[in-house]
């Protein structure tokens, strides 16, 4: 069934079954244990463990986008050599949040695999845990009790971590077939390729205490999983993922690139382009960028691990950008922010294999030689200066001499790496937004999200439904001087969320507001209390005036995205910022730096915009809706189904839920201050507005004045002007002084040398001047100044003789003492009567070094 739509057609199924259809969600997730979403469950893994009520309907299915190239979770090494594993993949699911269980599960999983997969029931097997009788019982009304196998805690066990929600699942397998795959292990159960699971049923029942006991869930739930490239394959009756519809056409490309035809046997460096430009691909267009440290070096390692790849198959040349056009003429029609993105990603990755071009060849040409002597393991010490020098990551290394059958001395690596802690970074060890544990589902259950009316007003009479420790667990009172948190029921203050920083205040007479930060939903203060502070009281609620600040600087930020995508290209997208009271700092993707003329294009526009002026405009739209009217969107930023769209005119048009102001002409003035770069295609601007850019153009004032006053002049640029042509003209002095000397010079072994007591001049000039004239030179100038100081300095050009050394023999004569580099060096003396006794011996130096 070539061109089944496996992916439309298991999401229409449980769309039928009344299943909410749910967007992939980011492959970077909002957990600090994972590197990147490995599973289809990760987006409601807080449902699962109870964190946070279940959702409405209670029921869901998606299409999740996933990776596993890094962390706990790494498939890279298998890539390419085995017919089912993938740094990049797609996982259908299904789930049900306490709604229906085994029965439904099973029942719509045969369904589905029966009558819409139309796979032949005969190849069909099924596995259970072996103490899941009730599983057993339920499957026999759908298969026989012969094709239904119990295995253990191994094979049929599923659990999320040591402690949290468990239970047992159950898997269905196809039996490829026989005639294909007869060795010893192709049975159900054993390692060989005939038997291939394609569905997981997990019945999530219990939840594991930290004495290992396990006592049952009061809502069991379902977690399942299939892989969309494993069943197009079986579909299609291909034994290999890479041979379906799937990856045939990267394959093909790349067979166009290398002018080679792709064989199976031999085509492992195909499969791993195939794999590698999808992942690549999808991190970039959701906004990871090349790295030195965590996501972004995972993401460096992959390119690079397919570029080598490429160069064995003969592409000398930059070549994996040209494959991102695959991709998204594979997947974009859905995953339609692939197109948005195309050519910012082939940018930023055509830069990223230049980058790693002007390496490889210098890297490679190591790597062989290191491997010709090499008999047992590859040196540690080799392959870190492959790494190092070269921007060979160790698991590339690893690959190249995987082919060979040998290994690489890791400990000798790891150990070498240890004593360079800044590449260790490179290292991942977990990152992400940090989830305060506490008692937020409680909250939830109880009073549900606050309100925020921030929006409307910066004060408000609001009552204390709930108090929570600095360790985020409820109490019934603070006490004075104690701090903690505070849930209003309806509160003034907004929770830093989208680069805005958490609002701060007072609750008058009460306690000081420290900061609002947002958890699962619920808006809640840090408060200090200065009378106790108890639930049910009514207080009054005032922030900040750093309100206003913040919000002219977020403004400013929208207006700042706007000139940028207006002048610099559509291809720019935020990737990052920060709002604060005095500044505020917006990164965004960019192959390069700016230029000045640039940055002062995108300066004037947002001036220009805000003296024309534009009110303020908010609408609370559909998440799709909002997008077709032209509304930028975050890429990875979670919405809701109801968005909130701000916009400033025709200027800019973004989804927003910070707080801003009424009229832009409110922001004053904007200044850019900084732009830098943050990663490979990152750039970062700061900037500011407001009352802090009234400080800025008034400390340029003060500092232009002090300049006029310095210079003497009202006109300071012309003061400079004449100060530059006045120092042009003592160079120029110094230099035909240095020429009129007529320096004689001898010839040893084809040097010019000259040493000469010099009457006047500027003896650095002369030397200059005589390195200049001459291919291989030696010269050495002394000079009295005073009584008791002579300068002595040495300049030396291609010849086998140290200025260094030269100056510090004849100092010592004249009774001083000097150094200096191999090509100058200076010293000093005080003895002038040794003078012609330092020449002879400095001449004597030249001709023994030089003979």
């Amino acid at each position: 069934m070539a061109n089944f739509d496996v992916r439309q057609a298991y999401l229409d199924f449980f769309k039928n079954k009344g299943h909410e259809v749910i967007a992939s969600a980011p492959l970077v997730p909002n957990d600090a244990t994972l590197l990147f979403t490995n599973a289809g469950m990760v987006p409601f893994k807080s449902i699962f463990t109870g964190e946070v009520p279940r959702p409405t309907p209670p029921i869901r299915t998606s299409c999740q986008t996933c990776i596993r190239a890094g962390g706990k979770h790494n498939d890279l090494d298998n890539v390419g050599y085995t017919a089912r594993h993938h740094t990049f993949f797609e996982m259908l699911g299904n789930f049900s949040f306490g709604e229906y269980f085994k029965t439904d599960a099973i029942a719509y999983a045969w369904e589905f695999v029966t009558e819409v997969l139309k796979l032949p029931k005969d190849r069909l097997y099924v596995t259970v845990h072996e103490n899941d009788d009730e599983a057993y019982e339920i499957w026999q009304k759908h298969i026989e009790k012969e094709r239904i196998y119990k295995f253990g805690d191994k094979d049929n066990f599923w659990q999320m971590g040591d402690t949290g929600p468990c239970g047992p699942c159950s898997e269905i397998f196809y039996d490829q077939g026989a005639e294909h795959f007869n060795t010893s292990e192709d049975y159900m159960g054993g390692d060989g390729d005939r038997f291939l699971e394609i569905w997981n049923l997990v019945f999530m029942q219990f939840e594991r205490s930290e004495n290992g006991t396990m006592s049952p869930l009061p809502k069991p739930s379902i977690d399942t999983g299939m892989g969309l490239e494993r069943v197009s394959a079986i579909m299609q009756g291909k034994f290999s993922n890479y041979d379906s519809d799937l990856f045939m056409p990267y394959i093909d490309a790349v067979a166009g690139l290398c002018g080679k035809k792709y064989e199976y046997e031999s085509g492992a460096s195909y499969r791993v382009i195939s794999d590698h430009i999808r992942s690549v691909t999808f991190l970039l267009a959701q906004g990871v960028n090349f790295d030195k440290e965590g996501r972004g070096y995972v993401l460096r390692r992959i390119l690079r691990r397919a570029v080598r790849h490429g160069y064995l198959l003969g592409i000398k040349e930059p070549f994996m950008y040209k494959l991102v056009d695959v991709v998204v003429a594979q997947m974009g029609s859905h995953y339609t922010y692939l197109a948005e993105k195309q050519q910012s990603v082939k940018e930023q990755i055509r830069l990223e294999e230049e980058r790693f071009f002007t390496t490889i060849a210098s890297g490679l040409e190591l790597f062989n030689d290191e491997l010709a002597k090499t008999k047992g393991v590859f040196s540690g010490d080799v392959a870190f200066k492959l790494y190092d020098t070269y921007g060979f990551p160790l698991d590339l290394t690893a690959d190249m001499l995987r082919d060979k059958g040998l290994k690489v001395d890791e400990a000798r690596f790891d150990e070498l790496m240890a004593e360079q802690k800044a590449r260790a970074k490179a290292a991942w060890k977990g990152s992400g937004d940090k989830s305060a544990k506490g008692d937020f589902k409680e909250l939830l259950e109880e009073f549900g999200e606050n309100k925020f009316i921030g929006y409307e007003s910066l004060e408000s009479n609001s009552k204390i439904l709930a108090l929570l420790d600095s360790e985020y667990k409820r109490v019934q009172s603070l006490g004075v001087g104690e701090r903690g948190w505070v849930m209003l029921d309806s509160t003034p203050f907004y929770a830093q969320s989208g680069g805005q920083k958490g609002d701060s205040g007072e609750f008058a007479n009460k306690a000081n507001v420290l900061d609002t930060q947002k958890f699962h939903g619920l808006n809640l203060s840090c408060v200090e209390a200065s009378e106790n502070l108890s639930v049910g009281d009514e207080i009054k609620a005032v922030v900040s005036s750093e309100r206003t600040e913040i919000a002219r600087h977020h403004s400013a930020t929208h207006l700042l995205h706007a000139a940028l995508r207006k002048i610099l290209g559509s291809h720019v997208a935020q990737a990052g910022s920060s709002v604060e009271t005095n500044k505020l700092r917006f990164d965004f993707s960019h192959p390069k730096a700016l230029t000045s003329e640039e940055l002062d294009k995108i300066e004037a526009f947002v001036n220009l915009a805000i003296v024309n002026g534009a009110v303020a405009k908010t609408e609370i739209m559909d998440i799709e809706a909002a997008k077709n009217s032209g509304a930028i969107a975050l890429f990875g930023e979670k919405y809701d189904e109801k968005v909130r769209v701000l916009s400033f005119g025709d200027v800019s048009k973004e989804l927003c839920g910070g707080t801003h102001v009424k009229n832009i002409n409110e922001i004053g003035a904007f200044f850019i201050v900084k732009e830098s770069g943050v990663s490979a295609g990152v750039r970062r601007i700061e900037a500011i507005c407001s009352s802090s850019a009234l400080e800025y153009a008034q400390s340029l004032r003060k500092e232009l004045d002090e300049i006029k006053t310095e210079l003497k002049s009202v006109e300071p640029m012309m003061a400079i002007k004449k100060l530059k042509d006045e120092i042009k003209n003592l160079k120029q002095k110094a230099k035909n002084a240095a020429s009129s000397q007529n320096l004689d010079f001898f010839d040893v072994s084809g040097v010019k040398v000259c040493i000469a007591v010099a009457e006047s001049g500027d003896i650095k000039t002369m030397i200059d001047e005589f390195k200049n004239q001459h291919e291989k030179a030696a010269i050495m100038l002394m000079q009295v100044v005073s009584d008791d100081k002579i300068l002595i300095t040495a300049g030396v050009k291609n010849a086998s003789i140290k200025a260094g050394e030269w100056v510090k023999m004849a100092a010592q004569i004249l009774g001083g003492n000097g150094g200096g580099k191999d090509d100058f060096a200076t010293a000093g003396g005080k003895n002038a009567q040794e003078l012609e006794n330092a020449v002879r011996s400095a001449i004597e130096f030249v001709k023994e070094k030089l003979a």
